[in-house]
């Protein structure tokens, strides 16, 4: 199951639900046909959303059967998820996070960085941790710094700047 975000509280008399996105810009939950939602107890409710729209960062969730506020009251905290299977196809040049994570960075001219460890959003763009021989590198998700992303292989490919990496010449 994918995270979508987390219920933080409600909205209006109908039962609409506040959830903040894991990623600030996904637009996963806006297009989901199924949600499920994992209570602070682990227990986990099948629902299929009446509507959902994007608000101030966050998304309001309807679901089908939950119509009040009162309804809707219980579920605040509950963490919200989607089937891998159900998340909408990306671009050509996308990618999931879940794909990313884990995967091999190869800088042309250092050789191997590590692994992929955690993305931080920023307003700006993407910056993706990088934890390996140089330490803790981080590289903005930028198409000037990646070359390349294989899936298959398992490994990104970068070019980065002279002062992005410390330490270089002592390694």
């Amino acid at each position: 199951m994918f995270p979508l975000g987390v219920v933080v509280g409600t909205h209006g008399l109908r039962g609409d639900l506040k959830v903040r996105p894991s990623t600030p810009d996904s637009r996963s939950l806006l297009a989901a046909k199924e949600v499920t939602l994992r209570d602070k107890g682990g227990q986990l409710h099948t629902r299929e959303p009446a509507r959902a729209v994007p608000q101030k960062g966050n998304v309001l969730l309807r679901l089908r059967g939950v119509e009040t506020i009162e309804a809707a009251q219980h579920l605040v905290g509950c963490e919200v998820l989607m089937r891998y299977a159900d998340l909408p196809d990306l671009d050509n040049d996308e990618f999931y996070w879940y794909e990313l994570q884990g995967l091999r960075v190869v800088d042309r001219t250092r050789g191997e960085l590590g692994t992929l460890d955690e993305l931080m959003v920023t307003g700006a763009h993407d910056i993706y941790v990088v934890n390996g021989r140089f330490g803790e590198v981080m590289i903005p998700a930028v198409g000037q710094f990646v070359l390349e992303i294989d899936l298959e292989s398992g490994q990104m490919t970068v070019d980065l700047p002279e002062g992005l990496v410390s330490n270089a010449d002592e390694v």
